[in-house]
């Protein structure tokens, strides 16, 4: 057994509450107004059920992309990821605090197959900002890290 002056040397590990914290930043972001009823996300959802992928999935993946500042198609929910890819891009634009919207290609065959043909990107997660297609995980991954690394360059965020 330890004597008890060997063990008043020792370091005891800080408290949470005193642990230094990482460095956060944020990117200023424009809210916009929640979409009109008809353009809301249950509306894909329907159409991918109904319509089995036929070309109003088009027009509809148009109207949501549009209709929402950020929009994240994934495998699972932003609470409840069902893959590490979706669960790291969830977890950069939370850091981010940006808000954004996401659809569960896992709950839909058809939705999931329209994805990929309407991106021409073969897997999930599928990142929207402004209505245009960003990229998967590896793009906003690099993205973040490009943009954490200029900002500490530059002390612009923190």
């Amino acid at each position: 057994a330890p004597s008890a002056t060997a063990l008043a040397g020792a370091a005891l590990p800080l408290p949470l509450s005193a642990r230094p914290q990482p460095a956060r930043f944020s990117v200023a972001l424009p809210r916009t107004a929640p979409p009109p009823p008809a353009l809301r996300l249950r509306s894909v959802r329907r159409l991918a059920a109904a319509e089995g992928g036929t070309p109003g999935m088009k027009e509809t993946l148009d109207k949501v992309v549009s209709a929402h500042k950020v929009v994240l198609f994934m495998k699972g929910t932003k609470d409840f990821p069902q893959c590490g890819f979706s669960h790291t891009v969830v977890q950069i634009l939370r850091s981010l605090d940006v808000p954004f919207e996401t659809l569960d290609v896992l709950a839909n065959d058809a939705l999931r197959q329209g994805l990929k043909d309407y991106s021409s990107w073969p897997t999930f997660p599928q990142l929207y900002i402004d209505g245009e297609f960003f990229g998967g995980c590896d793009i906003t991954l690099g993205m973040y890290a490009y943009a954490l690394s200029a900002c500490m360059v530059h002390s612009c965020c923190f």
